[in-house]
């Protein structure tokens, strides 16, 4: 049939992946450094990664491709522990329609920014706290162990990456879902903050290469957020691990809902 598919020009594509995170089916994966479509089914034809490319390797064209299928990207995200996308439920494929937002009313075209409520019952349920002032200089105990601890401020280094402890890549906005972060994952750990989405990460491979190389560490959790755009985080620990050669490290992605539940935990592949 004839549809809108996407067509990737791998002179142009310079391995960057920024696509990768921002298809929300999954359609697009990394393979010797350049980004590939994973199965044309997979893809929707709306163009959300589109605007994700730097160099205009990416197009939405009309051309013979077979149809989108919304349940096998159901099944595909799920393989990867992924959220299913927005518009992954069962229905005619010939009348595919985006149940998310138009890329146009997104911020930044991602299909992770479109706006969503938690449970009203539950986010309004208790009174709001007394303003600044009306409460002690600390209500719960911080399970933080030492300080930086943005990826771009941390020493390669530092005295807490060499103590021997297990290390937590944690997303930005993991720690505002949930409220369970510090006894989960912090506790007893190191820890790194890093947005693959708005921080400037050019450098994160290179300087988790580093760290990892450098240092004892003996496992690393990536906590990152159910979003598209997030799954990059684990896309850079991924790669640091390969570049670094150590073959004895284990690494393990949490997935946490934009509610504070974890969705999903799967150990990443040597």
């Amino acid at each position: 049939m004839q549809r809108p598919i996407l067509t990737i020009d791998r002179d142009l594509c310079n391995g960057c992946g920024q696509c990768v995170t921002a298809c929300a089916e999954g359609a697009i994966e990394m393979r010797d450094g350049k980004a590939v479509v994973v199965k044309e089914e997979f893809c929707d034809g709306l163009g959300a990664c589109i605007g994700e490319c730097p160099t205009g390797a990416l197009v939405i064209g009309q051309r013979e491709a077979p149809a989108f299928d919304p349940d096998a990207v159901a099944v595909h995200l799920r393989r990867l522990g992924r959220a299913p996308a927005p518009h992954a439920a069962p229905h005619d494929p010939g009348t595919h329609v985006a149940a998310a937002p138009p890329i146009d009313d997104l911020p930044c075209g991602c299909p992770g920014s479109s706006v969503r409520m938690g449970d009203p019952v539950r986010a309004m349920s208790r009174p709001a706290p007394p303003p600044d002032g009306g409460l002690p200089a600390r209500v719960q105990p911080s399970e933080l162990g030492h300080w930086p601890v943005q990826l771009h401020l941390v020493p390669i280094r530092a005295p807490f990456f060499q103590s021997g402890r297990e290390l937590v890549v944690l997303s930005t906005c993991a720690p505002v879902a949930s409220a369970d972060i510090h006894w989960r994952f912090l506790r007893g750990r190191s820890v790194v903050v890093a947005c693959p989405k708005l921080d400037r990460t050019d450098p994160y491979v290179e300087k988790l290469a580093a760290i990892f190389a450098s240092n004892p560490i003996p496992r690393v959790i990536v906590v990152r957020m159910e979003v598209p755009c997030c799954g990059g985080l684990a896309r850079f620990v991924a790669l640091a691990r390969e570049r670094c050669g150590r073959l004895d490290l284990v690494v393990d992605e949490v997935v946490v809902g934009t509610e504070g539940d974890v969705l999903a935990t799967r150990r990443l592949a040597g």
